[in-house]
């Protein structure tokens, strides 16, 4: 079979196919508007937290006061024991607890020990967890400097300077600008993967023989044109429609997004040529996405990791593509700056098309087997 005869039928096997179009079109489409929604409001916000304020004092009712006005905590009961409060949290009534113990406008004033204030947080969730101590943090710091005016100096209750961080890439510091942009390489992947190995394993359940290598060429081509087309819809319109920071290197994009498409689907014909039908390919690789975005290094860094369990991530496309993607959409980062990255890509691209080609071009001798 020539090149351009398989490059051309290979979007009409996807186009015809509605297994291979659901994961290979579909899904793409779905996930850009589906994965980002949870973190539309890039925040937690609202926290659920009961009070239980056991001095109930002008001072400490001004801070509950000021907790209720913040966006991250909403006071849903004033308990009148830490037992109660605890109730509620066990029965999800809330998030956390706000003590505000007896002594505490005295231990403001002169540093006395006696009291304070205590947060307790359901651990479950730690991001939650974070927002509430901060929430409260800031609620009391601003009813000292309100209520003790000039004394709030002599406390130290504000640094003598302040520093404003300003983030230079998630200007929101919001979820969705953190978790969307990294897991987009895997949603990419792993659609492009998964029908990849179907639409290979599903020629070996059709008993369609050994493949030539133009023909070999011109699918794997077509392939990682589909890619490189998924990702074009993500970064050049999803990250747009979802107002995520996007600094824009498309030069190096041009370079990078063709390496991780053909690394991508060269893994997925050798995959594919391992199985005998397109449903076992699909059993046994969906388990596999969310090992692949724990290596990716977006949610614990991969210098961090075990050197042997690093070394494993870099055998999934996902883990440069993510780290070059990053850097050149998000950061504007020059070429060089991951170049290590690409050359990644690069060799992936030669070992997974070599076996794959190996795997689906070799025939015994003297007999050829066309696709």
């Amino acid at each position: 079979m020539s090149f351009g005869k398989a490059y051309l039928g290979v979007f009409r096997e996807v186009l015809s196919t509605f297994a291979l179009a659901s994961i290979i079109l579909l899904a793409v489409v779905l996930y850009g508007f589906y994965y980002p929604a949870p973190y539309a409001h890039q925040t937690a916000t609202q926290l659920p937290v009961v009070l239980v304020d056991e001095e109930n004092s002008t001072l400490t009712r001004a801070l509950a006061r000021n907790l209720s006005d913040t966006r991250e905590v909403r006071i849903v009961a004033q308990a009148q024991s830490t037992d109660d409060a605890e109730r509620m949290v066990r029965h999800r009534q809330a998030d956390g607890i706000l003590l505000i113990s007896r002594g505490f406008s005295r231990s403001l004033l002169t540093g006395a020990p006696g009291g304070g204030i205590g947060i307790f947080v359901n651990g479950t969730y730690l991001i939650r967890a974070r927002d509430i101590g901060g929430a409260v943090q800031a609620a009391v710091m601003a009813v000292a400097v309100e209520r003790l005016g000039p004394l709030a100096q002599g406390l130290h209750l504000r640094a003598p300077v302040e520093i404003v961080a300003r983030p230079l890439f998630n200007t929101r510091e919001g979820y969705a600008d953190y978790v969307f942009p990294a897991v987009s390489a895997i949603i990419l992947q792993q659609t492009l993967l998964f029908g990849t190995a179907m639409l290979a394993a599903d020629r070996r359940k059709r008993g369609e023989g050994r493949w030539s290598l133009p023909g070999f060429l011109g699918t794997w081509t077509a392939l990682a044109t589909i890619g490189c087309c998924g990702a074009a819809f993500y970064f050049g319109w999803v990250f747009w429609f979802q107002d995520v920071p996007r600094a824009g290197n498309l030069a190096g994009l041009t370079l990078a997004v063709p390496l991780f498409a053909f690394a991508v689907t060269g893994l997925g014909l050798m995959l594919g040529s391992l199985f005998d039908s397109a449903e076992r390919a699909l059993q046994v690789l969906i388990p596999t996405s969310i090992v692949l975005f724990f290596l990716a290094g977006a949610a614990w860094p991969l210098s961090s990791m075990p050197g042997w369990v690093s070394a494993l991530a870099h055998l999934s496309p996902a883990t440069c593509g993510a780290q070059t993607f990053v850097r050149l959409n998000e950061m504007g980062a020059p070429l060089r700056d991951v170049t290590g990255y690409l050359a990644g890509l690069a060799a992936l691209t030669a070992i997974y098309g070599t076996v794959a080609a190996w795997r689906l071009c070799g025939a015994p001798r003297g007999e050829v087997l066309e696709v």
